[in-house]
C-alpha cells in the first residue's frame, strides 16, 4: 500500500484543518441517518455494473466518510483503501470494516499513491468537489489536485468513478441565505446539523460545482479519457444523459498511458 501524503506543499507540515473535520466531528455516527446514504447497495451495484471489477480487484475510496461504500464493496469480494479528512469518520468505519476493507486518514488533496488500484472512486460529495472555499487557500485547483491523484492511483487502463455537483441546478435554484461564486463555482450553502446525541448546530458547507464540459476538460488535462457522464442523485444513478436538473453529475473516466509530468 503507498504511503499517504501528510504534508502541505512547501514541506509545511499537515494543513489547516479542513473545515468539514469540525463539522464531522459534531455529526458523528449521526450522518449515518441521513436520507442520501440509504442508497449504499444501490449504488455499489451500479460501480460493479458500470466497471469490470472481479473479486480481489482493489478499490481506493476517496472521502470515504463512514466507509459505507467501502464496507458493501468489501462485502462483495472487492479489497478497498478508503481514506478521508475527517478522524472521526476513520474510526467510525474501522469500527464495522469487514475483511480486506482497510481505512486511514488522508488528504484527497496530497494522495500518494502511484498504480496501485484497479479503481478509484469519489462519491456522493465524498472529496471530489468539497476543497473549495475555505480549504482551497493551499491550493490553486484543488479538485484537479484531488483527480490527479486519483488518476496516479490506478492502474494504466484502470477507472476513476466520481460525482460532481452540477452547476446548472445550483445557480438555478439559489435560495436565499446562500450564494454561489462565479469566479470559482463554489456554492455556500447554511445548514443545520445534529450530533448523534440531537445537539443543533448551523454549519456552512462548500461545494464546488461543473459543468460536464468542465469535468470533461478536468479529466483530459489530469490523464484521464471521459467513457460517460450521467445524471444522478444519490441512491438514483441512471444511464441517462448529463441534464440541467439532476443534482449531480456521474462521471466514469479511464486513465489514459501516460499521465502528465
Amino acid at each position: 500500500m503507498g504511503e499517504q501524503a501528510d504534508a502541505a506543499p512547501g514541506g509545511q507540515g499537515r494543513p489547516d484543518p479542513h473545515w468539514f473535520e469540525p463539522i464531522a466531528d459534531h455529526l458523528g455516527a449521526a450522518y449515518l441517518r441521513y436520507s442520501f446514504t440509504k442508497g449504499t447497495v444501490r449504488e455499489v451495484d451500479e460501480i460493479l455494473r458500470m466497471v469490470p471489477l472481479s473479486p480481489g480487484d482493489r478499490v481506493l475510496d476517496v472521502g470515504c466518510g463512514p466507509g459505507r461504500h467501502a464496507a458493501e464493496l468489501g462485502r462483495r469480494g472487492v479489497q478497498v483503501h478508503g481514506v478521508d479528512i475527517s478522524e472521526t469518520f476513520i474510526e467510525l468505519a474501522q469500527a464495522s470494516a469487514p475483511e480486506g476493507v482497510t481505512f486511514a486518514w488522508g488528504d484527497a488533496r496530497m494522495l500518494n499513491f502511484h498504480n496501485e488500484f484497479d479503481l478509484a472512486i469519489s462519491i456522493c460529495q465524498g472529496a471530489f468537489g468539497m476543497v473549495g472555499g475555505p480549504a482551497a487557500a493551499h491550493h490553486l485547483d484543488p479538485d484537479r489536485d484531488v483527480l490527479a491523484g486519483m488518476a496516479r492511483a490506478v492502474k494504466p487502463g484502470g477507472y476513476v468513478l466520481f460525482t460532481a455537483f452540477n452547476a446548472y441546478l445550483q445557480v438555478a435554484n439559489l435560495v436565499e441565505g446562500n450564494d454561489f461564486d462565479a469566479s470559482s463555482g463554489c456554492h455556500r450553502e447554511t445548514t443545520e446539523v445534529r450530533s448523534p446525541s440531537g445537539e443543533r448546530r448551523e454549519v456552512d458547507l462548500w461545494t464546488t460545482c461543473f459543468t460536464p464540459r468542465e469535468l470533461r476538460l478536468l479529466c483530459e488535462v489530469v490523464g484521464l479519457e471521459v467513457m460517460s457522464i450521467t445524471a444522478a442523485e444519490p441512491g438514483r444513478w441512471e444511464s441517462r444523459p448529463a441534464d440541467t436538473e439532476s443534482p449531480e453529475h456521474l462521471v466514469l473516466a479511464r486513465r489514459t498511458d501516460r499521465l502528465p509530468v
